[in-house]
């Protein structure tokens, strides 16, 4: 007998508009890329060198396709079940605990499989230009994206198990995503070459990663190798990891699916103010800012709308973005000092450049989860009624709103200062390249705040905001440097300076001279665009706030 649940899975995915956008996307995406190398003049390149060069820029574009867009829709699978009331009924059901999650797991995969198979026509033409093995290059990726699929979805069911709600899910599940496919290569590039326990952990990591195996597939397995010889491809090992993980993440998965999952235990806590004194003298002492201190009341000039975002959200507390920051401050200061002393042979500029993509992808990552939800959780959750009732303005809600988000992102552009400062001080000369870059950080924030706003606005599901404002700002970001990847070929010169001047990124690295950038000319096209986008949707936010607010 056939699972219910598959097709009940499968459908529910299939009625929404964001997977038809999806699928109608990616089969444009790939149709473009092979149209642009497609011979017109009737000659056939024997050389596969056209081919190859689709390959490239089709297996990266693939790649990005399975990492950001497969996890979006297992995230909130049993989160969303759980708050319905209809994850009670399924435990109660005839089927058990195996029934029920591979129900969910494969109606998942069919819908990952659906996205796979709108790249084929992409993938036959590649390989009918020729030069493009069907084994050794095709059929490996299309295993690597089949194992990466497999992996991603049963991680994004684990953790759906383990939030309370769904935009968090879909935020911690691109967190794991980011960290396991992208992150995990960067440790093996500042230790290779070297032997010791940590080095032998990081080429774990980055073999554990599906973008080295895809570098090697499309023959850029040297990128970063510091001119020494490659230990091979880490296929293998790749194969090895992610089977083992899906393992653990399905046995876990299966066990944690019974009535204790509705049990959440809370602490009854202490405020700080109720301690004895010595206690209360010893956490002033050692806490920056204290998470259990009573709340002062709202001072007369701060924004109402503003305090209670901080106080009422669970990601985006000051006491966790300092740590945050710090962390990420010690890790800017990391790199310089492995610049400056020998540890990794790579320069200044080449440092900076990682500081500029380390600091941009924290923006990224961290600002759809607090804009996004700006206006559909309150409309989600009904206290957008409340807001609408109190004296305030529109414009004084909305400022309140913005000034939340503004202000943590602002922190996290904090991070790297340090690093800078450094860099500076070794090179006084770089002191107008790194100003010009705080600049491009600084556009690169009000960008991100005022998209994610404005996309996050127009839905009234936080999970469906916050994974279309996440898969919004990765198109826009990582949509030009895969453009970029593919440099000269197949893509021109002026090709890639237009879609790298979209947004600040490609400015801010072409400042520093990052190994790449240093040809293009970005500044100040690129100001000009970010600027001009963020002000379209900084209305586009206004006008939507103001239409919902009005009498009904």
């Amino acid at each position: 007998m056939i699972n219910p649940l598959i097709q009940r899975e499968f459908f529910s995915i299939l009625r929404t508009r964001k997977a038809l956008a999806m699928l109608i996307t990616l089969s444009i995406a790939f149709s473009m890329i092979v149209l642009l190398r497609w011979p017109t003049d009737g000659m056939v390149d024997l050389s596969g060198m056209r081919s190859q060069q689709v390959y490239r820029v089709f297996a990266y574009t693939l790649l990005a396709g399975v990492l950001f867009i497969v996890p979006a829709f297992p995230a909130v699978s049993f989160i969303q079940e759980k708050n319905q009331g209809t994850l009670a009924l399924l435990l109660n059901s005839p089927l058990n605990s195996s029934s029920i999650y591979f129900g969910k797991l494969l109606g998942s995969l069919l819908f990952a499989l659906l996205l796979l198979l709108t790249s084929l026509p992409a993938a036959s033409a590649c390989y009918a230009m020729g030069g493009i093995d069907i084994y050794s290059q095709l059929g490996l990726l299309y295993l690597v994206l089949l194992l990466c699929t497999v992996q991603y979805t049963t991680l994004a069911l684990l953790i759906s198990t383990f939030v309370q709600s769904t935009d968090a899910a879909v935020r911690m599940t691109y967190a794991a995503v980011f960290v396991l496919g992208i992150l995990g290569a960067g440790p093996y590039y500042l230790l290779q070459g070297q032997t010791g326990t940590l080095a032998l952990i990081a080429w774990w990591l980055q073999a554990a990663s599906p973008l080295t195996v895809i570098m090697d597939l499309v023959g850029h397995g040297d990128v970063g190798s510091l001119a020494l010889l490659t230990e091979g491809s880490t296929l293998a090992e790749f194969i090895l990891l992610s089977t083992i993980s899906s393992f653990l993440f399905v046995v876990v998965t299966v066990s944690r699916l019974n009535h204790r999952l509705f049990d959440r235990a809370r602490s009854k806590g202490q405020v700080t103010d109720d301690r004895q004194v010595m206690a209360r003298g010893f956490r002033r002492l050692f806490f920056l800012v204290d998470p259990q201190r009573r709340k002062s009341g709202i001072p007369f000039y701060a924004n109402p709308v503003m305090v209670k975002e901080f106080r009422t959200r669970k990601f985006g507390r000051i006491h966790w973005l300092l740590r945050l920051v710090s962390a990420c401050a010690v890790l800017s200061l990391l790199l310089t000092f492995a610049a400056t002393t020998g540890v990794v042979d790579w320069g200044v500029k080449t440092i900076g450049g990682f500081m500029v993509l380390l600091q941009i992808l924290l923006v990224v990552l961290i600002t759809p989860s607090l804009a996004s939800g700006l206006i559909s959780s309150e409309r989600e959750s009904g206290g957008w009624e409340l807001l609408r009732m109190t004296p305030m303005s529109p414009l004084k809600i909305l400022r309140g709103k913005l000034l939340s988000v503004i202000w943590t992102v602002g922190l996290i552009l904090l991070a790297t200062v340090p690093g800078y400062l450094v860099m500076i001080y070794i090179q006084p000369a770089m002191w107008l390249q790194v100003y010009l870059v705080m600049i491009c950080l600084v556009l690169a924030a009000v960008y991100t705040v005022c998209v994610a706003s404005a996309v996050g606005s127009m839905f009234q599901r936080t999970a469906s905001a916050t994974t279309t404002c996440y898969i919004t700002l990765i198109v826009l970001f990582l949509g030009p440097l895969l453009i970029w990847m593919g440099r000269d070929a197949p893509f021109s010169h002026n090709t890639v300076e237009t879609a790298l001047s979209i947004n600040p990124t490609g400015a801010a690295l072409s400042i520093i001279e990052a190994p790449g950038f240093e040809l293009y000319e970005l500044v100040p096209s690129a100001w000009w665009a970010s600027g001009i986008i963020s002000v379209v949707a900084l209305v586009c936010f206004s006008l939507q706030v103001w239409r919902i607010s009005r009498p009904v």
